[in-house]
């Protein structure tokens, strides 16, 4: 079995380290402390690293004072402990601080248990040692290697292309085994989901962190054109899947699907390859060839349907979707146009 190292692994692993040295460098002995504080604080972005240290710091203090306080002049039982958790994960979901809850908790819990011979000091020296070990971790995530948001959600694009390629040429034709279209779609759904992601954090790097000299706003518009280019896509195999019933249709109307679905994955693959760079800048592919024609297309739709209503009537929506995949296509083209020139 292959293991792949990350860099977000590896700094992970940096960041435990250093907050143990520099634990003992200041003299504090919890140190196991510090490196679950390192752990839990590394972010996928620059962004979402800076709010999680402020966040942590803010929810962290509340924690201990709010411990400190039920120490001193409540008590520190299972059941105020308990109190006290509830307490503190109503807060921080109050706070819209939901992703400081781990680390609050543990908190919460090392400062609660520092009862009988362990004096305030040290209840304290615990809340440090877990600041130390957060601060640490978000310095290494936002200095070292910070993410690259652009080169990481083109890699994303091209990755989940390639799966929606093959399906969607596969659709109609109904050429591959079930269980390896299933293993390859439920993949592709995967892709979709950790595309939107990617894109959600580097729009957050955007408006956050004003990052104009990363993205501009141009690029940022095309990036979000690919995605929808994309979601159209897999909303039009969800439509096959659902609606296309190919017993009730013949040869020539699974060629008239299966020839439209073929022109514009094709397209899609050259629009992706332009933009890359990697088509001559003398080559044009030809509207004929790139875009449906729409009005014969539904033409053609509609014939078939007229044959019988009943049973075709589920392959409009199909035709539906191919003529927005299509249009989302096409606007992409411009975008890409725009940008290039």
């Amino acid at each position: 079995m292959q293991i792949t190292i990350g860099l977000r692994m590896l700094k992970t692993g940096l960041g435990v380290t250093l907050s143990i040295y520099i634990c003992l460098i200041f003299g504090l002995e919890n140190t196991v402390f510090a490196g679950v504080a390192a752990i839990l604080a590394i972010q996928p972005s620059v962004y979402r690293s800076w709010k999680q240290l402020f966040d942590q710091i803010i929810t962290n203090t509340l924690g201990a004072s709010i411990s400190l306080f039920f120490i001193y002049f409540v008590g520190d039982g299972p059941i105020i402990v308990g109190l006290i958790i509830v307490l503190m994960i109503a807060l921080s979901i109050k706070l819209k601080m939901e992703t400081t809850i781990p680390l609050t908790l543990v908190t919460v819990l090392a400062i609660m248990s520092a009862s009988g011979s362990e004096d305030f000091y040290f209840a304290l020296e615990r809340f440090f040692a877990i600041l130390i070990g957060t601060s640490t971790a978000i310095m290494i995530n936002i200095l070292i290697f910070p993410p690259s948001y652009k080169k990481k959600f083109m890699q994303d694009v091209e990755s989940t292309f390639q799966d929606l390629s093959l399906l969607m040429r596969t659709a109609i034709s109904d050429e591959m085994k079930e269980t390896s279209y299933q293993e390859i779609n439920e993949r592709l759904e995967k892709n979709v989901l950790k595309l939107e992601e990617t894109f959600k954090l580097f729009d957050e790097e955007r408006e956050k962190l004003g990052k104009a000299n990363q993205i501009n706003t141009r690029e940022f518009i095309l990036f979000k054109q690919m995605l929808k280019v994309i979601q159209e896509g897999r909303h039009l195999l969800v439509n096959i899947e659902e609606h296309y019933v190919q017993r009730y249709t013949g040869q020539e109307e699974d060629k008239l699907y299966d020839q439209q679905l073929e022109e514009l994955i094709k397209y899609h693959e050259y629009l992706l390859l332009k933009y890359a760079g990697k088509i001559k800048a003398d080559y044009q592919i030809t509207e004929n060839d790139s875009v449906i024609d729409k009005d014969k297309f539904y033409d053609q739709v509609i014939e078939f349907y007229e044959e019988n209503k009943e049973q075709k009537l589920r392959n409009l929506i199909i035709a539906s979707s191919i003529v927005d995949y299509s249009y989302h296509l096409e606007r992409l083209d411009k975008l890409i146009n725009q940008y290039l020139h």
